[in-house]
């Protein structure tokens, strides 16, 4: 974290010494002595991150940076609002205030010396002494010889695993190599399933040898090899001396002897491996195997682009083995079964969890001593005191990641416990906190994807749903690692979590250093403003809640929020109903800002935060629009603008100069789409538009035109708030050539006809297409042929289309159709089923005809494979989805109850074989 705070003081002290140097005018020499001496320090810093020492004079020094680096911060943040007040002020209390505001220079430049010195001292004294030293060639937290696994009587809720594995080791390509991994989060149990499948006598009659070798995390090519070798001969010193191509020779030329052979990798966490080992395998059509477990998404899908995603264990099956490991063969008491039950659940199905919590509940039949744990369920799971805890295998994860993905991930436990993360919303956080470090080929967020994608790849983060294009749309922490997260990050100084104690007291965060960032419950938030907090040092104040109505406090409590934080840089207060105040007119720092109110206006106020970078608006006012006051092109680091109702945006005072940085802007009025504005705004990605849009349609008169401005435009949206238009209106010519780099279209209410649909296809980088509600009107649509030739997923919404003829022929790389509320139409194309990639449709109140020709596309799709399709009740709809693997089908069919809401079939292997739930309107 140390890393994370010099980088953020290095790329202030550049804003400042770059665009606002007459802010400290007269101090300016002092500042960039102090910048020399900081780029040094994180020189430093930035090399030592490639090691690790236990010591705990290194963890002090980290911890000595942090506390020096804080000072300079807070130092250099009160004098620029000190002297932000003294340039706003007029020409005659700017003379009056002059004695004053050039104390306040002289003190700031003799503390910022005093600074220098202290940081200067820091690296030179210590660097020799607390250099750090490698040990790379050891994990940090010590790995166990074996995984994790539970004894075979009490292997639980992997019986269907199993059998799915042993299939696909069995029947899977006949003549070549086929690699299967196990895929999941710390914990899960694959070791477990991998025990379970090797001792599983099936094998035996398949395989002429089985092999089972631990990898770990501090592997060594040769080992491994010797201890495949070890299962074709006992002599096994005689080969000791042998390099590894001798070795892999060796066990070729017994496998060559024999028939076909499964080798068991256990615990892999780099791609090497995996290449290594198919090196032993001899090229004789005999359909050797692997089977390995891994924990890490990128390593699985490297072996097979169709890994096993263990699941989770249900909320059943984690009671039946909490009761095993606690009973053994004994029944759970009555009285015991309500707490267990709770125990249960809120190990969140895994197994590992479950086993460490059996072990403290084992020899304690007092149900006082099973409700006292089941308040503290994953307390027990994170304890570092117990060497049984699930502590070190989350931490041999966590101590792989790159030092930026460490504070990022720790970071993302601000969010409460079970909370879905916006993708987007963390993103923003982690470079308004300034986690992410800028690079030359990469923009922040392209860098900060990555961060969120690779966290995901390495399970430990929850994918729960994606977006259309297949981005991460919401993620969770899994409630284990979120204690972990949590842990580290109260420890390393990343935020501090206010909640009540034991006794109902609310803590203290007269801490500078340990106290920047507070995430507070928003049950206690107006007891915690009763004490007048006044913490200049705190830069971020977080207050979530998973209600769907505001949080009302007085509107004194909104504004001690301003007054006791003046140097907040966070204000993610989204839960609460905000108002404007003075203070909060100050609050010069502001990066991000997350709030919801009866905001009719935004003030003129705002065009002063020079920092800002994400600005979300939720308002509840009756208005139709909300009207920008303030100078939002002023603001240089602006990258996205959200209002959940139109915004119109005000004219920039010049277009010459520095062009906007934003990059999303939703939504905005069809009358603010001007060319001054978009020509200020040509970097936009992504554009909202809402209102009446036939007079924004008129390619003479109208907006359209404008959208020749904007060269990096990728989702473009627009809704048309007018149900009936005065005339007909169509798609002008002019707009097929004024968005042509747009990747996803969403249009609503904007009544064009289907003939207009096929001038879509003139969208060469079109690949998501969503026609909502009367988007197009007509009976019929007929694409053309050789269209839409990069589309991938295709929603149609609450249409009047009777007739559709469709092909692969218009839709060559089409994988998902979504077709909801389309009551009229008679059938689906059967064709589609002749699209090589097309991999899920899905149906929501659609006719019973387009029902039948939807499983006639599924027999032709799935060649005349039998498939028991079972549905649990009746319902007046259904989906379903499918995807060929490999030449293995895994089919799904689920019933809906209604367009928000899946109910999954019984015995469904949804779950399964599917990353992730999929609802309709998430299209």
């Amino acid at each position: 974290m140390a890393d994370a705070v010099v980088n953020f003081l290095v790329e202030n002290l550049f804003q400042l010494l770059s665009e606002n140097i007459e802010l400290i005018r007269g101090v300016d020499d002092d500042f960039k002595d102090l910048l020399e001496e900081v780029q040094r320090l994180k020189a430093f810093l930035e090399d030592a991150a490639k090691y690790h020492s236990e010591s705990s004079q290194w963890d002090q020094l980290v911890k000595d940076i942090q506390k020096t680096v804080h000072k300079a911060e807070d130092a250099i943040d009160k004098f620029l609002v000190q002297a932000k007040l003294h340039r706003d002020k007029n020409k005659l209390e700017r003379i009056f205030d002059k004695v004053g505001h050039s104390a306040s220079v002289r003190a700031l430049a003799a503390e910022i010396k005093s600074i220098h010195e202290k940081v200067r001292k820091l690296r030179e004294n210590n660097q020799q002494a607390f250099q750090p030293r490698p040990v790379l060639e050891l994990p940090r937290r010590g790995s166990p010889e074996q995984g994790p696994s539970l004894e075979d009587a009490e292997v639980v809720g992997f019986d269907e695993e199993a059998n799915i594995v042993i299939k696909r080791l069995v029947e899977g390509p006949a003549e070549c190599l086929d690699i299967v991994p196990v895929v999941g989060m710390p914990g899960l149990g694959k070791t477990t399933l991998a025990r379970k499948i090797y001792n599983d006598s099936r094998l035996s009659y398949e395989f002429f040898s089985v092999s089972w070798v631990f990898v770990g995390q501090t592997y060594n090519i040769k080992d491994i090899f010797l201890n495949i070798l070890k299962f074709f001969t006992k002599r096994i010193e005689e080969h000791q001396g042998e390099d590894v191509d001798k070795l892999a020779n060796k066990i070729s030329g017994f496998m060559n002897k024999g028939g076909r052979c499964l080798i068991v990798l256990d615990d892999v966490w780099a791609e090497d491996v995996i290449d290594a080992v198919k090196r032993v395998f001899p090229e004789n059509k005999k359909g050797h195997r692997i089977m390995m477990t891994t924990r890490e998404g990128n390593v699985a899908k490297y072996a097979n682009k169709d890994p096993h995603d263990l699941k989770f264990l249900t909320e059943g099956e984690s009671f039946e083995l909490l009761v095993k490991r606690v009973f053994g063969k004994e029944s759970c008491p009555v009285d015991l079964v309500g707490p267990g039950t709770s125990i249960a659940r809120k190990c969140s199905g895994v197994p590992l969890a479950v086993v460490v919590i059996a072990g403290a509940l084992r020899g304690r039949p007092n149900r006082n001593d099973w409700q006292r744990v089941d308040r503290n369920v994953v307390e027990h799971l994170i304890n570092k005191d117990d060497p049984k805890s699930c502590l070190k295998f989350v931490g041999m994860s966590y101590d792989r990641l790159p030092q930026e993905m460490q504070t990022c991930f720790l970071y993302s436990s601000v969010f409460p416990r079970g909370f879905d993360i916006p993708s987007c919303k963390l993103i923003r956080l982690w470079i308004a906190e300034g986690l992410i470090k800028s690079q030359q080929t990469y923009t922040l967020e392209e860098i900060a994807e990555f961060y969120l994608n690779d966290l995901v790849n390495r399970n430990l983060v929850i994918l729960m749903k994606k977006k259309s294009d297949g981005q991460i749309k919401t993620c969770r922490l899994h409630d284990m690692l979120h204690e972990f997260c949590r842990k580290e990050a109260v420890n390393k100084w990343i935020f501090q979590e206010i909640c009540t104690t034991a006794d109902n007291a609310i803590p203290s965060i007269s801490d500078s250093d340990a106290c920047r960032r507070l995430c507070i419950q928003p049950s206690i938030l107006d007891k915690f403003l009763l004490n007048n907090p006044l913490a200049e040092h705190v830069r971020s104040f977080h207050c979530f809640s998973s209600e769907q109505k505001l949080i009302e406090l007085s509107p004194n409590d909104i504004k001690l929020i301003h007054k006791a934080f003046p140097l907040l840089r966070v204000l993610d207060v989204e839960s609460l109903k905000f108002i404007f105040s003075k203070d909060f007119n100050q609050l010069y720092h502001l990066r991000y800002v997350a709030i919801s109110g009866d905001f009719k206006v935004l003030p003129p106020t705002f065009g002063k935060f020079w920092n800002l970078q994400t600005l979300v608006l939720n308002t509840s006012t009756s208005e139709a629009t909300i009207e920008v006051k303030a100078d939002i092109w002023n603001l240089l680091q602006l990258r996205h603008l959200h209002t959940n109702i139109p915004a119109k945006l005000p004219a920039p005072s010049t277009t010459r100069g520095r062009p906007s940085c934003l990059q999303t802007l939703s939504m905005v009025a069809p009358e603010s789409c001007k060319k001054d504005v978009l020509a200020k705004a040509c970097q936009l990605k992504k554009l909202s538009i809402r209102g009446q849009m036939a007079a924004f349609l008129d390619t003479y008169k109208g907006g359209i035109s404008n959208l020749e401005e904007l060269k990096c435009l990728e989702h473009l949206k627009l809704l048309n708030d007018v149900l009936y238009m005065n005339k007909p209106v169509h798609l002008p010519a002019a707009f097929f050539r004024l968005v042509r780099t747009v990747k996803k279209l969403t249009l609503a209410n904007t009544r064009f006809s289907w003939s207009d649909a096929n001038r879509l296809a003139q969208l060469e980088s079109l690949e998501v297409l969503k026609l909502k509600e009367n988007a197009f009107l007509g009976e019929s649509w007929e694409p053309e042929i050789g269209g839409f030739s990069t589309l991938q997923v295709l929603r149609i919404e609450r249409s009047e289309l009777e007739s559709w003829v469709a092909s692969n022929l218009n839709f060559p790389i089409l994988r998902h159709l979504i077709l909801i509320s389309c009551d009229k139409l008679k059938a689906v194309p059967l064709e589609l089923a002749d699209i090589p990639n097309f991999q899920e449709m899905r149906l929501d109140n659609t006719s019973k005809s387009a029902v039948k020709s939807a499983k006639e596309i599924e027999s032709k799709k799935l060649k005349g494979e039998n498939l028991d399709i079972e549905l649990d009740g009746s319902w007046g709809s259904w989906t379903n989805s499918w995807s060929i693997r490999n030449g293995v089908t895994a089919f799904h069919v689920f019933a809906v109850q209604s367009s928000d809401k899946i109910v999954p079939i019984k015995k469904t292997c949804l779950f399964k074989h599917c990353d992730f739930e999929i609802s309709l309107d998430e299209f």
